[in-house]
């Protein structure tokens, strides 16, 4: 029997994660193993998965990865740092781990597009489980940030005070998108950003990879702005992920 991993989600129609461990599998002639999407559409339905005798360990996705916090057995440093798993991993006797290894796929992606960081402030578009691990990393690397949310108790600022109160985007010229406005099928959707105000100062980086240039990327492409998708970090985390799973 082959040893099984996947990803939990809903949806699941945009996810990559399965082409990729597969195209891995064949490129690297690993044959005791297979790779699945296990779209559930309410986190209870996660118990029907652990009851797999070969299952390993799993990747989650939106919205999940805080609640199948509740299922872990323990948290390694990285989910604990972060407050979010999109990594768990089914031991032996069937402990249930959670890690973040959106954390390190962000950071090692961050670093190789912009190596001089000094003096950048950044703008966090939401505030859901995609954001906590920009929060993390931004902390970690002291770049000062604010988050952006729909609700006023979720960010510092909303998007309506985005637009309409002091001109905080020319003082946080890094922005980056942690919400899913743009992604595959809704490709027409975006932050509610005022893109006037953007110039060829600006960074921005979407999480998202499907499209591979999300219409936040491009209205800010069209300003000067430099982009950024987020494919590398999704290839960065998978492999952490496999790291975390065979380690």
């Amino acid at each position: 029997m082959k040893k099984l991993y996947g990803l939990i989600g809903y949806p699941l129609s945009h996810s990559f994660s399965k082409k990729y461990f597969a195209h891995k599998f064949q490129r690297e002639r690993i044959t005791d193993s297979t790779y699945e999407l296990f779209e559930i559409d309410s986190i209870d339905q996660v118990e029907d998965l652990f009851s797999q005798p070969n299952l390993q360990g799993f990747n989650v996705t939106i919205p999940y990865k805080n609640k199948i916090m509740g299922f872990m057995d323990d948290f390694d440093h990285s989910a604990k740092k972060v407050g979010a798993v999109n990594v768990v991993k089914i031991n032996h006797n069937g402990k249930k781990t959670g890690f973040n290894s959106d954390y390190y796929g962000f950071k090692n992606s961050l670093e190789n597009w912009m190596p001089n960081m000094k003096g950048y402030r950044a703008l966090i578009l939401g505030t859901g489980g995609a954001s906590k691990a920009v929060v993390t990393v931004l902390q970690d690397l002291s770049i000062p940030f604010l988050k952006i949310s729909r609700d006023a108790a979720k960010g510092d600022l909303t998007y309506d005070e985005l637009r309409t109160g002091p001109d905080v985007l020319q003082e946080h010229p890094l922005i980056i998108n942690t919400t899913p406005l743009g992604m595959s099928p809704n490709i027409d959707a975006m932050p509610d950003v005022d893109f006037t105000k953007i110039n060829e100062k600006f960074l921005l980086y979407d999480l998202i990879y499907n499209p591979a240039e999300t219409r936040f990327m491009s209205e800010g492409r069209k300003m000067g702005a430099r982009t950024k998708n987020g494919l590398e970090m999704l290839e960065l985390q998978a492999e952490k992920s496999w790291e975390i799973w065979n380690s």
